[in-house]
């Protein structure tokens, strides 16, 4: 079930409007300034929620190379849902939790400062939190809010993409096996004549 958010424009003001706090280096093995497990605590709390260490675990990186881009994009998400508007919806700490960790993991394959810097890109990341908390902005159906986000959505341009080249793929390996059953027939076409 959907439930109707906040108005997606304040969402994507936010966004633009994000401070350099949150667009700082996450700390990762000992480098960067801000600690991102830190942030999303004080996000829970914020919330009205708690989590232990271990929930914690995943926002604090081992490899600034594996981990930069995805926790500095957790710092954007974090500065997202502490929006009024969203706080209002009370989503709870597993919800917020997998907002955080789900949507940066789904969107980290592009820098996180495009997601502040690209108008384009914030409303995907906009969106795409709304959804994953099981909401659509205000003013839109549920209909209209998925179809806007496949239509903004990276994510979603390269599972058609990636599913686009496995059907190409597919079908040559059977335009090549038509041709390999073709030679054969023709070869034992000729063998037996």
């Amino acid at each position: 079930m959907s439930v109707e958010g906040p108005d997606l424009e304040s969402l994507v003001r936010r966004l633009a409007g994000t401070p350099s706090e949150f667009t700082d280096e996450p700390r990762i093995a000992g480098s960067g300034r801000v600690a991102v497990a830190a942030v999303v605590n004080d996000l829970l709390y914020l919330h009205g929620a708690r989590a232990p260490h271990a929930a914690l675990a995943p926002f604090e990186g081992g490899s600034v190379r594996a981990d930069r881009n995805r926790l500095a994009l957790v710092l954007i998400i974090a500065w997202l849902l502490a929006d009024d508007g969203l706080r209002a919806l009370d989503p709870g700490q597993p919800a917020l939790l997998d907002a955080l960790a789900g949507v940066a993991r789904e969107l980290a394959a592009v820098p996180a400062h495009r997601y502040v810097d690209d108008a384009e890109r914030r409303e995907e990341l906009a969106r795409t939190v709304l959804a994953r908390l099981g909401c659509h902005p205000y003013g839109e159906t549920p209909e209209q809010a998925a179809d806007r986000l496949a239509a903004v959505s990276a994510a979603e341009r390269r599972r058609l993409l990636d599913a686009s080249r496995a059907a190409e793929r597919r079908a040559r390996a059977i335009r090549e096996a038509l041709v390999r059953k073709a030679a054969e027939e023709s070869a034992d076409k000729w063998t037996r004549e």
